[in-house]
C-alpha cells in the first residue's frame, strides 16, 4: 500500500495503530517489526489526514481569545498591555477593525504572538 484511498481504510489504519502503540515503546529497536508498522502506518495516516482533513492557520482572533484565556486577562487588562482602549480591542476581536502597524506591533512584543499571525500571511 503507498497510500491510503477512503475513509474506511483510514479507520482501520488508525484501529492498527491503536493495537501496536503499547507493543512499541521508546526501548524498542528500529527495525523490530512492530515499530517498522508503526512507522509505516503512521506516516500513511499523516498523508491522508494532510490532504483530507487540512489545518488551516488561526486567525488572529482565535489567537488573541487564546492568548488572553492562557494569560488570565481582561478584555481591559490584554487592552492596557498592547496600549489601546477595551473598546479598540473589542472592535478588534469581533473582526470591525484590523490593528494598526503599532498595535500589532505591541501584539508581537507583549503577547509574544507571531507577526505572521497577526498579519495574517501564515
Amino acid at each position: 500500500m503507498t497510500r491510503i484511498e477512503s475513509e474506511k481504510q483510514y479507520q482501520a489504519a488508525m484501529a492498527r495503530i491503536e493495537e501496536l502503540l503499547p507493543l512499541v515503546t521508546e526501548d524498542t529497536p528500529e527495525d523490530d517489526i512492530h515499530s517498522v508498522e508503526l512507522v509505516l502506518l503512521s506516516n500513511l495516516v499523516a498523508d491522508y489526514d494532510d490532504a483530507h482533513y487540512p489545518v488551516e492557520a488561526p486567525s488572529l482572533i482565535d489567537v488573541l481569545r487564546l492568548r488572553m484565556y492562557e494569560m488570565k486577562l481582561t478584555q481591559k487588562a490584554m487592552a492596557d498591555l498592547i496600549g489601546i482602549s477595551a473598546s479598540r480591542l473589542n472592535e478588534i476581536l469581533t473582526g470591525k477593525r484590523e490593528p494598526t502597524l503599532q498595535v500589532a506591533r505591541a501584539i508581537c512584543i507583549n503577547l509574544s504572538i507571531d507577526a505572521a499571525i497577526v498579519l495574517g500571511v501564515c
